[in-house]
């Protein structure tokens, strides 16, 4: 057992996405649903967690992974194994894929890619999971007017409903669904706070609890049309609303070294912890070349500046890590935190 030579003094339970591993060959299945490993058999993506977990100055709560479409049972099975064997509390990222979710034409495909993720947050005891369901990446134009929009959110409430109803979710482990909207270009409707709380809020009404949230990523924000003010205000509002569980403390354009972030990570984090109702904190960091991450680069070349400085991925995600815990520390030390 690894002596880590910094400790979390708050509740705030923290981990990472392991995005850093490229998602090309680690995360995304082979045409017949196997990830991607090593000469010795081991998965990848196992094996970057596990090492990335090594270097980290402070033991580690959770970890967030994303679920691709057609991942075979057996390869999910022995990864989220994995990570309960690391002591990790696994949470679920259900990716979508070759679907419009504001659709009504997909409706029935969304919802069986969804499910298929939902069991196996089911099928693993998972308490949280998230998604960037509201909308297709990088595929769907900016609606045309605000009745296009209203006609998406009220899809997509339809959809997830629909989902949380045939998953019988109200009867599972599953304590929370986080939706994360995404920076303008890759998404063109969600890009805000306050263009998805409408999506959420409208989903909680149905279902009689504020068991939908808001993923909040400082990198959005940052990248998005709003102040850094303008963002703790809605982080605020999400709170008042119990509609705030996970925030990640990732930097805006680059996605990279915590020292890209240009004032965004901090003031955003506090606000959110702050509120005592983020319980999860991850960090997430992108490989710069990661073939699956091509077009997001056409759209905005410094997505790919390689910001490690001579690191490697692991170790530079093990320094975010630190740096985290230090802030989050330090509010607690200054009576802001719990």
């Amino acid at each position: 057992m690894k002596n880590h030579s910094l400790i979390n003094h708050t509740s705030v339970k923290l981990g990472f996405v392991p995005a850093h591993i490229k998602l090309d060959g680690t995360h995304i299945p082979d045409e017949d649903g196997n990830l991607g490993r090593n000469e010795q058999g081991q998965l990848l993506l196992l094996e970057g967690i596990a090492r990335t977990c090594e270097l980290s100055p402070v033991k580690l709560d959770a970890i967030q992974v994303m679920s691709f479409p057609g991942i075979k049972a057996a390869d999910s099975d022995e990864l989220f194994s994995g990570i309960a064997d690391l002591g990790l509390e696994p949470q679920l990222v259900i990716m979508v894929g070759g679907v419009d979710t504001m659709d009504p034409k997909d409706e029935d495909e969304a919802t069986a890619q969804l499910l298929a993720g939902i069991e196996i947050a089911k099928r693993h005891q998972v308490k949280h999971v998230c998604s960037t369901s509201a909308e297709a990446w990088m595929a769907i134009p900016a609606p045309k007017d605000d009745d296009e929009y209203q006609a998406r959110v009220a899809q997509n409430v339809r959809l997830h409903h629909r989902v949380y109803t045939e998953g019988d979710i109200a009867n599972s482990t599953i304590e929370s669904w986080s939706l994360e909207f995404l920076r303008p270009g890759e998404m063109n409707t969600f890009t805000s706070i306050p263009t998805i709380k409408p999506l959420i809020s409208g989903l909680n009404s149905k279902v009689g609890s504020p068991f939908f949230k808001v993923l909040v990523d400082a990198a959005h924000c940052g990248d998005g049309d709003f102040s850094v003010e303008e963002n703790v205000n809605f982080i605020q509002q999400l709170a008042d609303d119990d509609e705030l569980v996970v925030f990640h403390a990732s930097t805006p354009t680059t996605r990279g070294c915590i020292s890209t972030d240009d004032g965004w990570i901090a003031p955003l984090l506090k606000a959110a912890v702050t509120t005592g109702k983020v319980k999860y904190l991850f960090t997430e960091i992108f490989h710069h070349q990661d073939p699956i991450l091509q077009a997001l680069r056409d759209f905005d070349p410094r997505h790919g500046i390689d910001t490690t400085d001579g690191r490697g991925y692991c170790e530079t995600v093990a320094e975010n890590l630190g740096e985290i815990t230090h802030r989050l520390n330090n509010l607690k030390a200054r009576s802001l935190l719990d």
